[in-house]
């Protein structure tokens, strides 16, 4: 019988390894899986690669897991945002790098990974410092660079319902990286608000399908106040 829900945080980050690419889903704090991060803290895995839309907010949540010291590298399309103390002290210090990927690129360079598409050319950035090093093409006579598909050994998404299966639905605007950051990893780990009965999702608001997770948690926190 296929049951992909575990039963504690510990079972969740199980076999997290040290140099890990992890990608963690949300837009600023709507969608973002807090719970999973702080998981990931206590779980201690280091020498990280973050992939996030942005580098955190304050001292919660993804500036959390910066602020252990324990992430190398951060992707992202946002690192200046309205309070990121933390990453900007870890840069200023040298402590931190950053691949300033813009948004749009970095959710196709996802998509890619999870559909097994290993490249893309795309006119995003052609003549800034962004296309640096990257090969360029002209097709009709309008000039592309050539985007890799961006793979995660592990994602941490946050849902609104699954079931044992796997399949996922999302609230709103949570919708957001969490669908391609399930996608496109190795290990994906689900926390969820509501664990419903196989049978019980509407096909139609599926947008993860359960062959893209292995792992789900269920962290209920209340209603939403912001969607």
């Amino acid at each position: 019988m296929i049951n992909k829900i575990v039963q504690s945080m510990a079972e969740a980050m199980a076999g997290v390894r040290d140099g890990s690419i992890v990608l963690i889903g949300g837009f600023g704090s709507i969608g973002q899986p807090n719970a999973l991060i702080a998981g990931l803290i206590e779980q201690g895995a280091k020498d990280l690669t973050v992939v996030a839309n942005n580098s955190g907010v304050g001292h919660v949540g993804l500036a959390a897991l910066l602020e252990t010291g324990r992430v190398r590298k951060i992707v992202c399309s946002f690192p200046r945002t309205a309070d990121p103390v933390v990453f900007e002290k870890l840069w200023r210090e040298g402590r931190i790098e950053l691949e300033c990927v813009p948004q749009g690129t970095m959710a196709e360079r996802m998509r890619a990974a999870g559909a097994g598409i290993p490249a893309f050319y795309t006119a995003t950035a052609v003549g800034t410092k962004l296309a640096a090093g990257k090969e360029e093409r002209e097709i009709h006579g309008r000039k592309y660079i050539l985007e890799e598909a961006l793979h995660g050994d592990v994602a941490l998404v946050e849902a609104w319902q699954a079931d044992r299966w796997g399949n996922l639905t999302y609230n709103s605007s949570a919708r957001n990286f969490n669908p391609v950051m399930a996608a496109a990893a190795e290990l994906t780990i689900v926390q969820t608000q509501h664990i419903v009965e196989l049978g019980e999702l509407d096909p139609e608001k599926v947008a993860t399908p359960g062959i893209y997770v292995n792992r789900v948690l269920h962290v209920p926190y209340g209603e939403p106040t912001v969607t």
